[in-house]
């Protein structure tokens, strides 16, 4: 990177740590941090939830996939887009006339408390993963083209996540989102468009790479690509990050309406970015598959614009991992902290716990990050989304749907089999099945024992 680089860089860095800053205006409550104080338009919905999905897997992630298999890494993206409209559909009004702050706090009140703790163990791993791979991400990142080593590239990494979110929460996501998405779809569909005409356009494209490979959505095989776009599906429903941005909507309306406008964004920047990985695929076959995006950018780009669109990704990243701090933070803070050590806890309290937990959930991923877990996290970071989505799909389903229908240790056995499933598919399943499938399957067959177990009772009592 030479000079100018640095300078588009450091300006970029520069107007996002102050939107950071300035959104903690905005905060004066726990309530303001953690939801918003149900003020936010469509505009901050939308941030909220592109800013906190759309990261390295969305952008550099989905480059390298399409570097070796072309528009079968378009799942990244289109399963979050198809989890937003989901959620915002089918899941914004029960979630949002709840009135709840966190997830566990619907298992909390269809479930008992035991079931509510368990979820917040189990979903704070998966999202903890998530957090270490972001991290690792832009580690590798801001490495690759730069001279900083790992130390003080985490250590940057680390204080522009705490920067995005600890001073605005809710409203730092949600701004600071704003900016990162207009910025990032500027710049990746810009890029998009010049891999597609320097590539000679899409006819060139099929003429040089295999047809059925790369512009097929199952190209790794229907099991996998299937299960990865489930696992974007269910972990978008249930990770408390979007649903923490559902809750914060003036309305219900408008709550739906960030949602929809989510879906339609959010697999825009994955077609973007699988135009690059398959030009550099044509130009540079025998280059590293994960740095096709950051090279791309470096050869094509004038060097000032090059290095805000550099600085773009970085944030990219920091967004993702910095939303999903901010949603597990308020997972700890109401249904650890409030539940067992400080039931009376003040509101400035809360906030201040909040900013706290925030805090130390960076510094640990940041200690991780700089050892020698790398390889092992990222490769269950994988796995993040799915975890999520097998401890809390069924049974989030039945507590909004189907209320008072399940018994309560029916739901704590699904929250617990699910996951456990996951894990044990991934060492006994043959490796195009997509272990998912399996934890899914033993959770949504948990909650119908409980069901029809229910049901059965309910029809004894009235024969009696």
């Amino acid at each position: 990177m030479t000079s100018l680089h640095y300078l588009g860089a450091v300006l970029i860095l520069a107007l996002i740590t102050a939107v950071g800053i300035y959104s903690g205006r905005k905060v004066s409550s726990a309530k303001d941090f953690s939801s918003g104080g149900r003020k936010a338009g469509v505009g901050i919905i939308a941030g909220s939830i592109i800013g906190t999905l759309v990261g390295g897997a969305s952008t550099i992630g989905t480059a390298q996939l399409a570097f070796n298999y072309g528009f079968s890494a378009w799942w990244f993206t289109l399963g979050g887009g198809i989890g937003c409209l989901i959620l915002g559909l089918g899941f914004a009004k029960p979630l949002y006339n709840s009135e709840i702050t966190t997830l566990p706090q619907v298992f909390a009140r269809e479930y008992g408390q035991t079931a509510s703790t368990v979820s917040t163990v189990l979903m704070s791993i998966g999202s903890f993963l998530s957090i270490v791979a972001q991290v690792l991400s832009g580690i590798a990142l801001v490495t690759t083209v730069s001279h900083l080593g790992s130390f003080p590239a985490t250590v940057c990494i680390v204080l522009l996540m705490l920067a995005y979110v600890i001073f605005g929460g809710v409203w730092g996501a949600g701004l600071v989102g704003i900016v990162k998405t207009i910025l990032l779809y500027a710049t990746v569909i810009i890029c998009g468009f010049m891999a597609l005409n320097l590539g000679g356009g899409l006819s060139a494209f099929r003429e040089a790479l295999p047809s059925d490979q790369y512009f097929s959505l199952f190209a790794r095989g229907t099991m996998v690509d299937m299960g990865a776009g489930i696992s974007l599906i269910l972990g978008v429903i249930t990770t408390q990050a979007y649903i923490q941005a559902i809750i914060s909507a003036k309305s219900l309306k408008i709550s739906k309406s960030g949602a929809i406008v989510s879906a339609i964004l959010i697999p825009i920047v994955g077609t973007a970015g699988i135009f690059v990985g398959m030009y550099m695929k044509m130009t540079a076959p025998n280059m590293v598959a994960g740095e096709a995006l950051p090279t791309f950018i470096m050869q094509n780009l004038p060097p000032l614009v090059a290095g805000m669109v550099m600085a773009t990704l970085l944030v990219a990243l920091v967004g993702t991992g910095a939303g999903v701090a901010l949603g597990l933070s308020s997972m700890i803070c109401n249904d650890i902290y409030k539940v067992y050590f400080n039931k009376n806890a003040s509101d400035k309290t809360l906030l201040k716990a909040a900013r706290i937990i925030i805090a130390g959930i960076l510094i640990i991923v940041a200690i991780l990050a700089s050892g020698n877990l790398g390889s092992l996290i990222l490769g269950w970071s994988f796995m993040s989304m799915g975890l999520r989505g097998a401890v809390a799909f069924a049974p989030l389903c039945c507590a909004l749907f189907l209320p008072g229908k399940i018994h309560k240790k029916f739901a704590l056995g699904a929250i617990i089999l699910g996951p456990t499933f996951v894990l044990i598919g991934k060492f006994i399943l043959p490796s195009h099945i997509d272990p998912l499938f399996l934890g899914v399957s033993v959770s949504i067959l948990v909650m119908f024992l409980g069901y029809f177990a229910n049901k059965n009772k309910s029809n004894l009592d009235k024969s009696q």
